[in-house]
């Protein structure tokens, strides 16, 4: 957002306003831990701005768009940017080879870059 100020002297200042866009996936590592189990690392990027406006969580999601699993993120990072987080445990159907990953944010939900990945060993 760019704010138009006038100041005193009738001059003309423009200030860049900095506004968090939606949260977008970076990378996506997967790994098989066990029968039909797999553990996720996301790299997420947002310019979390605080509490009012954060990247919440992330999510693995069939192509269909079948919730397979949920990271929660229950604090803003504004300081480490882009964070990653895992996931393990989550279970995946036999007959699923890739999956959709995507990231929410407290303002714009998910708006952001998602990432399709297919599994190992499928």
């Amino acid at each position: 957002m760019i704010r138009l100020i006038c100041s005193c002297l009738s001059s003309l200042v423009i200030v860049a306003t900095a506004v968090a866009g939606p949260a977008d996936v970076e990378t996506v590592s997967v790994s098989a831990t066990g029968a039909g189990q797999y553990r996720f690392s996301v790299t997420v990027r947002h310019a979390d701005a605080g509490w009012d406006h954060y990247a919440d969580r992330w999510e693995v999601l069939t192509l269909d768009g079948t919730l397979l699993g949920t990271r929660t993120l229950y604090h803003p990072h504004v300081d480490e940017q882009p964070f990653t987080r895992e996931l393990a445990g989550i279970v995946i159907p036999d007959n699923i080879t890739a999956v959709v990953v995507r990231a929410h944010d407290s303002v714009h939900g998910f708006s952001g870059v998602t990432q399709t990945v297919t599994l190992p060993d499928r």
